[in-house]
Parts: C-alpha cells; structure tokens; sequence
C-alpha cells in the first residue's frame, strides 16, 4: 500500500523539481551571470519572462495619437527603444523562460555576424520568411554560405554597384510603367519583385 502512494509521490516530485530548475534555477542563475559580465535588462519574472510588459508596452505605444515622424521605431517596438534608454545598447529581455539578447553596437554585430566557429545559429524560418527570402543567403548555412558569400562579395562591391545602377533603374521604370497599364485592377507585387530582383 505504501508503494501506490510512494510512487506517485516521487515522480510528482521529481517533476516538480524540474519545473522549477527549468523555469526557476535556470533563467535566475543566467540573468546573474550576464549580469555579472556587465550585461543589464529587465528582470525575469516566472514563467512569462518579460512578454506581460512587452504587451503592455505595446498597447500603450498604439494608444498614444500617432505623430507625422519617420521615427516608427519607439512606435513598433516601444520595449526594444525603452529599454535601450534604460539599460545601454546591450541588454537581456525574457521571452517566457528564453533570454534573447539585443546587440546594437556595431562592433559587436560584426563580431556576431562572422559567425566564423558557427556559435550562433541562425534561426528556422517561418514559412511565410523563407517565401518571401527564398533559399538565398539569408536562409543557408554551412559550406553553401560560404560560396554563396563569394559570389555575393564581388557582386555587392561598391565599383559593381555603380556599374548596375543604369540597369537596376531601367529595370524598376520597366516595372513601373507595366503598373501604370494594369491602374485599377490587383497586381500581385510579391510575383512582380521577385521579377524585379532576378533581372
């Protein structure tokens, strides 16, 4: 009899014991090693990070009368702009028990950019990004990367560019006046620009 009761009772236990170390232990004793490296943000809160506030933020930025500015920024992402001001370029947020880290120094962003011992991953696309991006270099990693990054290298230089600026423009007054003999009627532009950019 004491076994039926044992047992349960132990994995109960266990399991909570993961919970916390998984939601509690873990993201606590992150926020304090980044911390101590002089990395600051908003602090965890349990289970739901720091995405209460975020929605918060949000509904206050779209509540206020929006203004005639090119500053969209502390409108779309009014978290990222205030915490900026608060804790530096560089800070910790909480995406439920995930620590996402925000770099907005350059130097930095290169660094993290070269990805050279592949440290940071990129992420899987959603399938609506990888429609809209293709299998192109956003997407791809590993040996493909960097052949694709050749290639794009000697394309993208700045010589390249502005030998391609006469034929990117007579590519886009193409297109546009294209446009001009469908007015009124539904162009599906995401077919358009992906014919814009193969030329």
């Amino acid at each position: 009899m004491e076994l039926v009761i044992l047992v349960p009772c132990s994995l109960f236990l266990i399991a909570l014991i993961k919970f916390l170390y998984d939601y509690l232990w873990v993201p606590l004793s992150l926020q304090h090693m980044l911390n101590s490296q002089g990395i600051k943000g908003p602090p965890y809160r349990f289970i739901h990070g720091n995405n209460k506030e975020i929605i918060k933020m949000r509904k206050e930025a779209m509540n206020k009368p929006k203004a005639l500015t090119h500053d969209m920024f502390p409108k779309l992402q009014p978290h990222m702009h205030s915490w900026i001001k608060e804790y530096g370029k560089n800070f910790v947020y909480w995406n439920g028990v995930r620590a996402q880290l925000v770099i907005s120094e350059a130097e930095l962003v290169k660094e993290v950019m070269k990805n050279s011992l592949n440290v940071f991953p990129k992420a899987k696309p959603s399938v609506y990004a990888s429609n809209l991006l293709g299998n192109g270099l956003v997407m791809i990693e590993g040996e493909k990367w960097v052949k694709h990054r050749k290639l794009t290298n000697h394309v993208f230089h700045g010589e390249s560019l502005k030998n391609m600026t006469p034929a990117v423009i007579a590519s886009v007054e193409t297109m546009l006046e294209k446009w001009k003999g469908k007015e009124g009627k539904e162009i599906e532009v995401y077919q358009e620009f992906r014919l814009l950019t193969s030329e």
